[in-house]
């Protein structure tokens, strides 16, 4: 990204900066809103990515519709997992220096250009990681368009940067589903990258129903308040939102059935 469009360049110029470490001290005390868990898999005609609803601040459930698949712009998506204000902060950043970019070099930012923005925002982030207060492990997805498909990244709190090949899940129910998507890539009846859109759905609601069912931080569905986990499809024609109607669907005939 060159400095013409450097838009975190930009931010410091004028003033813009992450807490340092003294500051985050100083606001140490109070529990910490934090939001669980995400997944992303790879299926047939790209990559899904998809987050239960819960906000949790220690053993005290905060909201119950918090959107974790935050899409940063047309062809990609970060997923969540952490403290939201420091994530949806990151979120904001990240939308606007790639508008700031596409309007400014009249060119889209490389997928590769993305990757190092979403590292960078992390390493800056480093003092409130470290101090638990504004820790984030995200899940960057999106269309790489130079190399023609949808790839998985996924990052730990301190911006070191891993490509998940098949899939990537982060939060406090990540342990449970890491085990079965791996179980399922390796010796189910096909490997995720070829399920077709709907199969791939289903696995994602079982999977985040798995996860609530033993990480009490992770939400589940709650079908007589109409909440669902938040799915996003991305394809070479960008991101899709899946509607609640659908996953209600889904769910009362392809993951209530079997439980």
């Amino acid at each position: 990204m060159g400095m013409q469009g450097d838009f975190f360049q930009l931010l410091k110029e004028q003033g813009y900066q992450f807490p340092t470490a003294s500051q985050v001290a100083e606001g140490s005390g109070p529990e910490i809103t934090r939001g669980t868990t995400i997944l992303a898999m790879r299926y047939r005609d790209g990559v899904l990515v998809a987050g239960d609803r819960r906000a949790t601040a220690g053993n005290m459930v905060m909201y119950d519709r918090t959107d974790k698949v935050l899409e940063i712009d047309r062809y990609c998506v970060m997923a969540i997992a952490g403290v939201p204000a420091t994530a949806y902060e990151m979120a904001r950043v990240l939308e606007h220096s790639f508008k700031y970019y596409r309007r400014s070099q009249l060119q889209e930012l490389s997928f590769e250009g993305k990757l190092r923005a979403v590292s960078k925002l992390l390493k800056e982030n480093v003092a409130a990681a470290l101090a638990g207060t504004g820790a984030v492990a995200p899940i960057f997805a999106g269309y790489d368009h130079d190399h023609g498909a949808a790839k998985i990244y996924f990052y730990d709190i301190l911006g070191a940067e891993f490509e998940g090949v098949e899939y990537a899940v982060s939060g406090s129910g990540s342990p449970t589903i890491r085990g079965i998507l791996h179980y399922l890539n390796t010796w189910g009846p096909q490997p995720l990258n070829r399920l077709p859109e709907e199969e791939a759905t289903v696995q994602a609601l079982r999977l985040l129903t798995s996860a609530a069912e033993f990480d009490s931080a992770t939400g589940g569905v709650n079908r007589e308040a109409g909440l669902y986990p938040i799915v996003k499809l991305i394809t070479s024609t960008g991101v899709q939102v899946l509607a609640d109607a659908q996953l209600r669907s889904l769910f009362d005939t392809q993951v209530t059935r079997h439980v």
